[in-house]
């Protein structure tokens, strides 16, 4: 019997029930794929959109319970501020300038005379009187001078004496014919020679004093004294460029800054009424106040390339916080303004709507009211229009306002939500207990 051996059934392709093809299985996984992609970027989407709405409606969010940091039970009551009440006053008008400390007087010392340096009296940086001897320079040739001129007028003196007594006797003699008259006349001549000669002799004997006097180097005024540019056993002259010392005089002590162009009317018309116009000085970021001073006069042209014109003032120095090439800001006071409205400058905002203010009313709403801003110091504000005398203006917590919105006034310094206040109760902002958001210490 033969036996017939079938070939191997092949598995089906896919032709059963609930099975697909490796083809099928692709095409499955990656519409899956895009569908999760899309479900991404659709939750993205949400997430920025409601983003951008958070940041234009901060207060519409914090109402409807989600502070945008997983907050889910923000307060909804009023908000706290601390106001202040618009005020009248006086506002000064200051003038700001960039400035540069230059000493009253610099003086560098010179010898007058030449000779070996000998001593030096003063030590680096004191403070030096006027007349106060600095420095010694070799006296003993100027003395030998000093005693060369005085013995040849002693010399003179006594020829002119013998000259005077001969004249005496040609006088007699001529009275009896005894001389010539030239004889008497030639004496005459002899003794005014002698004369002139004493003289020079006086005036030579005067200069080698003064050169003695010169080899002591003084001070000619009041100062600070700086480094020594020469030291002791060196040869100094008269003719030398450099000097021996520098002294500036820093009490008191000049100012030079510069103001626009703009504002130099208002300058002008003052120095010319003879007003004193009080200058300040600051330091190099206006945080601290140097010294006051005075403005004394200004410069007789404008400088072209800047279009600024300079100043003069002159401060007293007395505690020396001013020193010499110090760069200083200037407040230069030209007028003061009285009775103006004036607010904190924390209190004035700005925003789309310009500068404005927040008010709050006797219903403790708050309402924004644009103002206009006239002179700013660094702590008021003169308010030209927009609110009127007894007005309360916001100055803590302008951050989370609105338009007619309810607000607690609280005093500057004191918690927003001190302990045991309870701000979600309906936003009446009254005191009292449990549900109605009273303070837990309230008396009932």
């Amino acid at each position: 019997m033969t036996i017939k051996t079938l070939p191997p059934e092949s598995p089906p392709q896919g032709n059963l029930r609930g099975q697909h093809t490796p083809a099928q299985s692709a095409q499955g996984k990656a519409k899956k794929r895009g569908l999760i992609w899309v479900v991404i970027l659709l939750i993205l989407a949400c997430a920025a959109g409601y983003a951008v709405w958070r940041a234009g409606h901060p207060i519409a969010a914090a109402e409807k319970g989600d502070g945008g940091g997983g907050r889910r039970n923000a307060p909804t009551g009023p908000v706290p501020v601390v106001v202040t009440k618009v005020t009248r006053s006086s506002v000064p008008v200051y003038l700001n300038g960039l400035g540069n400390v230059t000493a009253f007087y610099t003086v560098t010392v010179k010898s007058r005379v030449d000779g070996q340096l000998m001593k030096v009296d003063f030590n680096e940086g004191d403070l030096v009187k006027a007349g106060q001897v600095l420095a010694e320079i070799d006296p003993r040739p100027y003395q030998v001078q000093l005693d060369l001129a005085e013995g040849t007028l002693a010399r003179d003196q006594a020829l002119l004496d013998n000259a005077k007594l001969d004249l005496e006797r040609y006088k007699g003699a001529i009275a009896t014919d005894a001389i010539p008259k030239q004889q008497l006349d030639t004496q005459t001549a002899l003794v005014a020679q002698y004369q002139a000669t004493i003289k020079q002799d006086t005036a030579n004997v005067d200069n080698a004093k003064l050169q003695l006097t010169y080899a002591k180097v003084t001070a000619p005024i009041s100062g600070v004294v700086g480094l020594r540019l020469v030291d002791p056993g060196n040869i100094v002259h008269a003719s030398d460029s450099n000097g021996m010392i520098v002294i500036t005089q820093l009490q008191p002590i000049t100012v030079l800054f510069t103001i626009p162009e703009d504002n130099l009317p208002q300058v002008t018309q003052k120095l010319r009424a003879g007003a004193h116009l009080t200058v300040d000085a600051y330091n190099r970021d206006s945080s601290k106040k140097l010294a006051s001073g005075m403005l004394t006069t200004l410069d007789n042209q404008i400088d072209n390339s800047t279009g600024t014109s300079k100043l003069k003032a002159v401060f007293d120095n007395t505690d020396n916080s001013l020193f010499p090439q110090q760069f200083v800001n200037i407040r230069l006071l030209v007028d003061t303004l009285g009775n103006q409205l004036v607010v904190p400058n924390v209190a004035v905002q700005n925003g789309q709507q310009g500068t404005f203010v927040y008010v709050v009313d006797d219903k403790s709403k708050v309402h924004l009211k644009p103002v206009q801003v006239g002179i700013t110091t660094d702590k008021v504000a003169d308010i030209l229009s927009g609110i009127t005398d007894g007005d309360r203006v916001v100055i803590d917590g302008t951050d989370r306002l609105i338009e007619g919105g309810q607000v607690r006034v609280r005093k500057a310094g004191e918690l927003e939500n001190p302990p045991g206040y309870d701000d979600t109760g309906g936003g009446n902002g009254k005191s009292g207990r449990g549900k109605k958001g009273r303070r837990a210490d309230a008396n009932p």
